[in-house]
């Protein structure tokens, strides 16, 4: 009875997150409900506890400095000054701007660990570049899409920094085995591009640059905009990885290095400081109200034994360890098309880890499957955060179907570097055993 309790638990989480109400405010409506119905009000302790366990976690600090850290950059200008570089670079190249975008989008990826900054920035400065300069609005519009999605999965990745003390793995080493394939994304978008360009010139065209900047003075300029920015991934990341500092202390210096680069540039006063500020906070607290609200709903799910129903479900089935394990991922990308990341997360991860330990999988690997898996939550129609963003900024000549399509080819290649990481585990394991 209890566990039919805990499967109708679950089925209502999906259908009222879908119906259109907050997630973080969902779980924890249900959570209450069916904790008071099976347990009574016992069960408020064990929520208390939770919360507590949460709320107490040192390493969770990092979220809303690394948060604050790309709000700083964004602030800055930096984006700005670097794609205005690339511009001038690659322009002449056809299929420039887009290979530009990407570029770019790799390296503010790194500087965010959340997309709503990076997709929103790069489709401002360098969607409007591309679709004035005749590239197809499909391509341009899934550029921006994919490329901003990639700092979710990129150290130093919020997504990467939640699932550490939920799993109980480093940080550090999930940081390690996120690197390589967040690269292979950038690089099979890059790809992509190319292939594209060569094949439809029309699409995506070299641009006749009369007022190129000389040489010298270009790569003056990516030393004194690319330069500064690298530095400070370098140090943060590389001290994390290297084991200097924790993911919370490398958080701090990320925060201080974005300051130090912004006030260099001159764009930091008063009001971009308190900007940055609000938004960050905006997003911790939505951050923080889905943890508690996923921890309450896990809690009275697993206590329910709808972990167990569903882990005998999917290991009585006549599939074999490979065959779970697409069917977990399958699981994943259809969750991310109809509920946010964060909820995934919390729900999915502590039903599927027992089953990881069954089959005696690597969990660090299975956990950084799962992170590469939702980077096309953000980008598969009808959730889609990416979408959603690039079409609130998007001038009327785009329809949302030119985004649909501009990120399909996208989609393809996220599954493709999925497969190759499944089929080659060293992949994701090998820095992480190195370091």
């Amino acid at each position: 009875m209890t566990e039919a309790l805990a499967i109708i638990m679950l089925v209502l989480l999906i259908v009222l997150v879908i119906a259109g109400m907050r997630l973080g405010f969902v779980m924890m409506f249900l959570a209450v409900v069916f904790g008071l119905m099976f347990r009574g009000p016992n069960m408020l302790s064990l929520f208390m506890q939770s919360m507590f366990g949460t709320m107490s976690n040192e390493i969770l600090i990092a979220v809303p400095l690394f948060i604050f850290m790309g709000a700083i950059l964004e602030r800055s200008g930096a984006t700005e000054k670097l794609f205005e570089t690339m511009f001038q670079l690659m322009g002449p190249v056809r299929g420039g701007l887009a290979i530009a975008a990407i570029i770019i989008s790799t390296i503010f990826a790194a500087c965010t660990g959340v997309i709503a900054a990076s997709v929103t920035a790069m489709a401002l400065i360098a969607m409007p570049a591309m679709l004035k300069r005749n590239y197809a609005n499909d391509l341009a519009t899934g550029v921006v899409c994919a490329g901003g999605s990639l700092g979710i999965l990129i150290p130093p990745s919020v997504m990467l920094v939640m699932l550490g003390p939920m799993t109980q793995l480093s940080v550090a080493r999930l940081f390690a085995g996120a690197l390589v394939p967040g690269l292979m994304l950038a690089a099979a978008y890059l790809i992509y591009v190319v292939l594209r360009a060569l094949l439809d010139p029309k699409s995506a065209p070299a641009i006749h640059m009369d007022d190129r900047l000389p040489t010298g003075r270009l790569l003056i300029d990516m030393v004194i905009y690319m330069i500064p920015i690298l530095g400070l991934l370098v140090a943060v990341i590389g001290s994390i990885l290297g084991g200097v500092a924790s993911p919370t202390e490398a958080s701090a210096l990320g925060v201080l290095g974005a300051t130090v680069i912004a006030v260099a540039y001159r764009s930091l006063n008063l009001k971009k400081i308190t900007e940055a500020v609000q938004e960050s906070l905006k997003i911790t607290a939505m951050v923080f109200f889905v943890i508690v609200g996923a921890g309450m709903f896990t809690s009275v799910f697993l206590y329910m034994g709808g972990g167990r129903v569903i882990e005998q479900a999917i290991l009585s089935l006549p599939l074999g360890t490979g065959g779970i394990l697409v069917l977990m991922m399958a699981t994943v990308f259809i969750l991310g098309m109809l509920i946010d990341w964060i909820g995934i997360l919390f729900v999915v991860v502590p039903i599927f880890m027992p089953i990881v330990h069954t089959l005696g999988l690597d969990p660090l690997w299975f956990i950084v499957l799962i992170a590469v898996n939702l980077q096309m939550s953000f980008i598969t129609p009808p959730f889609a955060y990416a979408i959603f963003f690039v079409k609130g900024v998007s001038p009327p000549g785009v329809k949302t179907t030119d985004i649909y399509k501009g990120v399909a080819p996208f989609v393809a290649a996220q599954i493709l570097v999925l497969a190759l990481c499944i089929i080659f585990p060293q992949l994701i394991l090998a820095l992480p055993n190195a370091i």
